[in-house]
């Protein structure tokens, strides 16, 4: 199997190199070729990874569903699988790729949580701007929603990232890969708002003097503090959905997607490395969709 080897060990260090991927996404690839390689090591299989064709791949696909993985995660070794050999046909090392026309178990599309825009308003309007920490809390839930940011990118953000005149701020997403974000001047004035306060603390770490968001001790915010503060947030407002920092996320694209905005331009905004991710909000939209003519249309039925 040498020859395997070395064609994963250059297709990790194309992982890393050229496509940017972090250690855990890198780990995970590396890891559903190693269930590849058991399989075939109990197949008695010998040969390269050229030789390998669909019917021996439809047997790997029915080997991992008899192992006991979920169906999604039969789908995601199969991608990383597909990956591999997209890989080794742009390397030129095989001819045909014989994952072309493997395919996984249907795992459906769990859509995720979104807030109308009347429960960000109800959201915004029980933070308490008489606590010390009130007008951060509301600096920071006005980046995420208006700029769509991961939580990992929200507490990471610097002053210096933030280019006032040309209306954008930088984020180093997933796979340290920059992106350019578009912040609306109600960001923007929360945020100067919000910098007497900030500027009156010491940075704990010498590190931190950058960062934008601090708590009262002058350290990094925790997504778990963010977290907390989202959920006490909802439950003031009377908010059922159970929602975090990514709900903002959710809703700031969603919101993006129903005003009719470019896919494309939302999939850049949000940092998504495939246009599919991204496609998901479309589905929402006409989710939502649905939703107001059950609920509304007077022969839906539940009026």
């Amino acid at each position: 199997m040498q020859e395997w080897s070395q064609d994963i060990r250059e297709y990790i260090s194309y992982l890393k190199l050229e496509k940017g991927l972090s250690n855990h996404s890198v780990k995970a690839y590396e890891h559903d070729l190693k269930k590849l390689m058991t399989f075939l090591s109990q197949t008695g299989f010998k040969d390269g990874p050229g030789a390998l064709d669909s019917s021996m791949l439809h047997g790997f696909v029915g080997w991992i569903a008899d192992s006991g993985l979920n169906a999604r995660s039969q789908a995601r070794v199969i991608s990383g699988i597909r990956s591999f050999y997209k890989f080794l046909l742009l390397e030129e090392r095989i001819a045909v790729d014989p994952t072309l026309n493997l395919e996984g178990p249907r795992t459906g599309r769990k859509l995720p949580v979104v807030l109308s825009v009347e429960e960000i308003d109800q959201l915004f309007s029980k933070i308490d701007l008489s606590k010390p920490e009130g007008q951060r809390n509301r600096a920071m839930l006005e980046v995420l929603y208006s700029c769509g940011l991961r939580v990992s990118e929200l507490v990471s953000l610097r002053i210096t990232d933030i280019f006032r005149k040309e209306g954008f701020i930088r984020i180093i997403g997933k796979g340290d890969k920059e992106r350019l974000v578009p912040i609306s001047p109600v960001a923007l004035q929360e945020i100067d708002l919000y910098m007497p306060d900030r500027n009156s603390m010491l940075a704990h770490d010498k590190g931190n003097m950058d960062v934008l968001f601090l708590n009262r001790r002058g350290r990094i915010l925790t997504r778990v503090m963010i977290y907390t503060i989202i959920r006490n947030l909802a439950d003031k407002a009377g908010i059922k959905k159970k929602i975090g920092p990514h709900t903002l996320r959710h809703s700031f694209a969603t919101h993006l997607v129903n005003g009719g905005a470019d896919l494309r331009a939302v999939q850049e905004m949000l940092g998504h490395e495939s246009i599919v991710t991204t496609e998901i909000y479309t589905h929402l939209d006409r989710e939502y969709l649905r939703e107001a003519i059950i609920s509304h249309h007077p022969r839906s039925g539940k009026r």
